[in-house]
């Protein structure tokens, strides 16, 4: 096996206090840092790597594949990863690793101060306060204590979701794929069709992956079927929610607010250039107008997807990331999310 020095190593997306973590624990490989994401215009800045790094923002389709021959390792820093094309490695043999566990309980917390601001109106208070406005008309909020959440994917992050709930004194309601009935017995929910957790919740939280299955999982028609003023919270991926049936079914009544730390198309709103290219198809443009349009409504809060962004979630993403890069050059790659046809030869 050739030694690690050998292999150059490219890190997309990276902060300035990742690239001392990464350079302190990887020193024995040829590293490269850039800020920019990857993608078709960017990939040439990987040139020659044998490993490579992504997060979020990155776009790994098959041009991007081809555009790296000498690619043997994709490392996303993330849990989810339908930013990747794993076909398209599987092919080439990528093997495609992960970090499975580093934000569950981040996230779920982020959830709920998405959850309060709204309820009790945190936001709209702040902005009136900052204006030297302390009258306290229109601010009137609700108890969480006896209200009824519906946690869509009781995976890792929404049995977080559904602890801090129980803490709260909430009924809990959730749907999933895979139900987990000694999970439902100790925390105290209940697993229900998902037609019935939208007509019964007085709060709606999405925590499934994004994937072709849940793609728009929340549409039009699972739209109208909620809880008439309920609330929909989104901090898993932006696809999961259509955008166009979300504002409709604000503008009708029917979601009486929106906490949303996702948003679908965001890879496309800090990039400018990709506004203005031909690729971009017309679906994506409006939704993107359907983005900012959301942007300004007083019963909406958007975050900038930091429900990850915490110290103690961060650091965890640095110490398994290093860990998969580690274990694929010891030959005994782990965290992988593709079936690759070969390995490390």
């Amino acid at each position: 096996m050739p030694r690690a020095k050998s292999y150059r190593a490219v890190f997309f997306e990276v902060e300035p206090w990742e690239r001392e973590a990464l350079s302190s624990s990887l020193a024995d490989l040829e590293l490269a840092f850039r800020e920019e994401p990857l993608s078709s215009g960017t990939c040439g800045l990987a040139e020659g790597a044998a490993v490579v790094s992504v997060f979020i923002r990155s776009r790994i389709d098959q041009a991007v594949i081809d555009c790296l021959p000498d690619l043997r390792l994709l490392v996303s820093r993330s849990t989810g990863f339908d930013h990747i094309d794993l076909p398209a490695c599987d092919r080439r043999g990528i093997p495609v690793c992960n970090v499975p566990f580093y934000g569950e309980n981040t996230v779920a917390e982020h959830t709920f101060a998405l959850i309060l601001a709204l309820s009790r109106n945190v936001h709209k208070a702040y902005q009136r306060t900052s204006r030297g406005d302390f009258t306290l008309e229109g601010l009137r909020g609700w108890d969480l204590k006896g209200r009824t959440i519906g946690v869509v994917g009781a995976g890792s992050i929404g049995l977080h979701v559904i602890r801090i709930a129980k803490g709260f004194g909430m009924e809990v309601l959730a749907h999933d794929a895979r139900e987990n009935r000694l999970m439902a017995e100790v925390l105290g929910f209940r697993y229900v069709p998902l037609d019935e957790l939208l007509a019964q919740s007085d709060i709606v939280t999405l925590q499934v992956p994004h994937s072709v299955r849940t793609h728009h999982l929340i549409d039009r028609e699972a739209l109208q079927k909620m809880k008439p003023g309920a609330l929909l919270i989104n901090t898993a991926r932006g696809g999961i929610l259509d955008t166009n049936a979300l504002v409709w079914a604000l503008d009708q009544g029917i979601v009486g607010g929106a906490g949303l730390d996702v948003l679908e198309g965001e890879e496309l709103i800090s990039e400018e250039k990709e506004l203005l290219s031909d690729q971009v198809a017309e679906d994506k443009l409006r939704v993107l107008l359907q983005n900012h349009i959301l942007m300004h409504r007083s019963n909406v809060v958007i975050t900038p997807h930091i429900g990850f962004f915490s110290e103690e979630a961060l650091q965890r993403i640095i110490d398994v990331t290093v860990s998969n890069v580690r274990n694929w050059l010891g030959g005994h790659p782990e965290n992988v999310v593709n079936d690759p046809q070969g390995g490390l030869s």
